[in-house]
């Protein structure tokens, strides 16, 4: 389903969701303002980058349409204003800053799980529901990875919460409705919220995959 102008906003909010949570992890880590910007925008168009070489979009729709990496640094400058003027609120609010960081990073995976699956259906792969879903998921959780990675953590959806797993249910249930032909609206809005629903659900209740209890002996 292409959806010209709707999808593109759809896409900005995620630009801008990620971009958020990847701005304000590096004003936590203490990064300078080049820090900020790259880490804020490589966590908004990461997984985008990752999609587009995955179908052979070369070069990837960042090179190619300014404007996602233009939000991206946009907003983590923003996010730099921000942790200025208010930097002893961040340091007092620590637990306030980490429920905003996973809002913001909830937001972009339901937006990118969705809008990465509907890439590869557009692309020519709607026969093909691994490669669609696969590409879905990866975009979502591509960006955050690289994220944690620049800022010398574990990727958090190795070890924390349920993230790939919202991102793979939402892929799937876009992918299950259009291939149903279901509306488009319908479709999109529906699977980006349920992502987002588990998402912040799984981190507000700490719910996770099952793990081996490293004091189990």
């Amino acid at each position: 389903m292409n959806f010209g102008t709707e999808m593109l906003i759809i896409e900005l909010i995620g630009i801008i969701a990620f971009a958020t949570s990847g701005a304000m992890i590096a004003i936590k880590k203490n990064f300078d303002l080049f820090g900020i910007i790259v880490l804020g925008v490589i966590t908004a168009v990461g997984g985008g980058a990752i999609r587009d070489i995955i179908l052979g979009i070369i070069p990837p729709a960042m090179f190619k349409n300014s404007l996602y990496v233009f939000v991206a640094f946009l907003t983590s400058c923003i996010a730099f204003i921000i942790g200025i003027t208010s930097n002893l609120k961040f340091k007092r609010n620590r637990k306030i800053v980490v429920d905003i960081i996973n809002f913001f990073d909830a937001v972009g995976l339901g937006v990118f799980a969705v809008t990465g699956t509907n890439t590869a259906i557009i692309n020519g792969y709607s026969d093909n529901a691994f490669l669609v879903i696969f590409v879905g998921v990866v975009t979502g959780i591509g960006g955050g990875m690289l994220r944690d990675i620049l800022a010398g953590k574990i990727p958090f959806v190795l070890y924390k919460d349920i993230y790939a797993s919202a991102a793979i249910i939402g892929a799937s249930l876009y992918y299950i409705m259009y291939i149903n032909g279901v509306n488009a609206f319908v479709s999109v809005s529906s699977s980006i919220l349920v992502t987002i629903l588990i998402r912040i659900l799984a981190s507000f209740f700490h719910l996770g995959l099952p793990k081996i209890n490293k004091n189990n002996k």
